[in-house]
């Protein structure tokens, strides 16, 4: 299985350091991101291909980190079966009328004649003749993703073209996003010279600008994933530019400026959002955010044990049509049911109340900073 590396440059970033070039370095200063999307992706990507690899008649087994994954499931096989059908239908099209097509797997692609140090993975490649096909995984189940100028995908064309375009006479690519999950399909298909008048004219003086960490930050929606993200001045300063609309009243807007508000709104609170996660991160490093704290959140009453609920309140001779399920009658419920006296004599042993997630809050909060003398007192 290959390894899934990025660029500094990388194509999977192509559309944020087009738009924003010196976001490429300015991000480089935070350290990589690992969410469990990213980790399911992975195990989604090497299930794709042992599978693929498997319908193409390979001895290959499943490795030890798909099926030990918490990730991996009947769901995921199924979604990545789907895939692998599409897949299987081009690579048999081609075969059927060139015998000698070339397929590749989690292929390393190299566009650094475009991009410099420009490399990233190809998950499907098939080249046959005239034509050179790229076909996509996106197991996530957020945003659908076109694949029409998308430039990840034309610079993994050029990647391969860069490669094997001296051993085939390659004059279209078809490029393809599969997102299993949402049912989603696009396919983008583009001549060569397309594609290489879109490298000059697009990609290398991007790519020249972003290398050097040069150019203008411009904010938009590619800001979502960039590592810069929380403390990017440019982007603070764009989004702060609402408060132009301070205090004025709905009413006395143009409709220009209704229409500007509602274009950022979103993205302010992305922004919004970004930065309080930023803060309490730094808080709970040890950091001092002057007029906050971070406090124990608040913290919902479970059940211990369902099942175990379920027949004490049989053998105090409720039924089934009383308790219905627990996921749908919640403690307050059952609590109003049953009555405070007697819920407490039944059940006041079977409910746990997990610590609240560390949140930040201003320091008028009546609640005890975590970790602060006041804190570790009330619990002695």
């Amino acid at each position: 299985m290959s390894d899934r590396k990025h660029a500094i440059l990388s194509a999977s970033g192509a559309h944020r350091w087009i738009e924003c070039p010196p976001s490429a370095r300015l991000e480089q200063q935070f350290p990589d991101e690992q969410s469990v999307y990213a980790e399911e992706g992975a195990i989604a990507h090497e299930l794709a291909e042992t599978r693929l690899r498997q319908a193409l008649g390979e001895k290959v087994r499943l490795s030890p980190r798909v099926t030990r994954s918490e990730f991996y499931n009947e769901a995921m096989e199924d979604h990545i079966a789907t895939y692998v059908s599409f897949a299987m239908e081009r690579i048999n099209a081609h075969k059927a009328q060139h015998s000698d097509t070339l397929v590749m797997f989690e292929q390393r692609l190299d566009f650094s004649q475009w991009v410099p140090e420009g490399f990233g993975t190809g998950d499907v490649v098939i080249i046959s003749d005239h034509a050179l096909e790229i076909i996509d995984l996106k197991y996530g189940q957020g945003v659908k993703v076109g694949a029409v100028g998308n430039p990840q995908l034309r610079l993994y064309g050029l990647g391969a073209y860069g490669t094997y375009g001296m051993l085939y006479d390659i004059q279209q690519f078809h490029l393809t996003i599969v997102q299993p999950r949402l049912d989603h399909m696009s396919t983008e298909t583009i001549g060569i010279w397309a594609l290489l008048e879109w490298a000059e004219e697009v990609i290398v003086p991007a790519a020249k600008l972003a290398y050097a960490g040069e150019g203008a930050f411009h904010p938009g929606p590619h800001c979502r994933f960039c590592r810069a993200r929380f403390t990017c001045r440019a982007r603070a300063e764009a989004n702060l530019e609402l408060a132009k609309y301070d205090f004025a009243e709905p009413e006395t807007l143009t409709l220009e400026e209704l229409s500007d508000i509602l274009a950022q709104a979103e993205e302010l609170q992305n922004w919004v959002s970004d930065v309080r996660q930023y803060a309490l991160q730094q808080a709970l490093s040890g950091e001092d955010i002057p007029g906050w704290k971070v406090v124990e959140g608040r913290s919902m009453r479970k059940w211990a044990d369902e099942e175990a609920v379920k027949e004490i309140l049989r053998g105090a001779g409720y039924t089934d049509a009383d308790i219905l399920r627990l996921d749908l009658k919640g403690i307050t419920d059952i609590e109003k049911l049953l009555g405070k006296k007697r819920f407490a004599e039944l059940l006041s042993d079977h409910i746990i109340k997990p610590p609240g997630k560390p949140t930040l809050v201003p320091e008028t909060d009546s609640r005890p900073a975590l970790n602060s003398a006041a804190a570790d007192f009330s619990e002695n």
